[in-house]
């Protein structure tokens, strides 16, 4: 078994069963490619395509960030959940789509049934206080779900002054709101905004 895998595809097999075995789904690209030994998180992809190909794992087309491992049949039912592998964004910027592909930083899989929606969701970075008293802290990475329009209250994603900003959101009579949730700060007032997502949860690293 395996005689049809170099080394280097075995590793990467290897590792995914491991963290799969350990917390449930597979590890990023960019985790694979530094426990594997490798310099480019393309050539992680290579593998990965090689992978699929042999039938070892499999991705689905019509969902490209879902993958499934295939070798592993005595796992429990609970780690065949479908992953999505949900990218994190990093600079965004006015008049260029969120997802586009040099804006993504990696990728990161999450249950399916963790999410809202495996359609349009991406992560972002927070940077800064502003969101504490919300329970958001600077280095969390909030889930936002893509979407252009907000209900009163929602936590938002917006662009200001062309860079992303977290904020609570409402609409006034002359305008929007952009509220922080730290009590030190004062909120935002603009005549236009624009809404780039919805969050719907975080992930923090201790």
């Amino acid at each position: 078994m395996y005689e049809d895998l170099t080394a280097k595809q075995k590793s990467v097999l290897d590792f995914l069963k491991e963290v799969v075995h350990k917390r449930g789904y597979p590890p990023s690209v960019r985790e694979t490619c530094e426990a594997v030994g490798l310099k480019s998180t393309s050539t992680v992809h290579s593998h990965l395509t090689n992978l699929e190909k042999k039938g070892y794992i499999k991705r689905d087309p019509t969902k490209p960030r879902a993958i499934e491992i295939m070798d592993y049949p005595h796992q429990e039912q609970s780690f065949k959940k479908r992953m999505v592998n949900v990218p994190l964004v990093g600079k965004v910027t006015a008049g260029q789509p969120i997802l586009a592909n040099e804006n993504i930083e990696d990728v990161f899989p999450l249950p399916q049934d963790f999410l809202e929606t495996s359609e349009d969701v991406f992560l972002l970075q927070v940077e800064g206080s502003s969101m504490v008293e919300a329970g958001i802290l600077d280095g969390d990475s909030v889930i936002v779900k893509k979407q252009s329009t907000a209900q009163n209250g929602d936590i938002v994603v917006a662009l200001l002054d062309d860079e992303a900003t977290v904020k609570r959101f409402y609409k006034e009579k002359k305008g929007f709101r952009l509220q922080p949730e730290n009590s030190a700060m004062e909120p935002f007032y603009v005549s236009e905004v624009v809404i780039l997502g919805k969050i719907i949860g975080l992930l923090r690293r201790f």
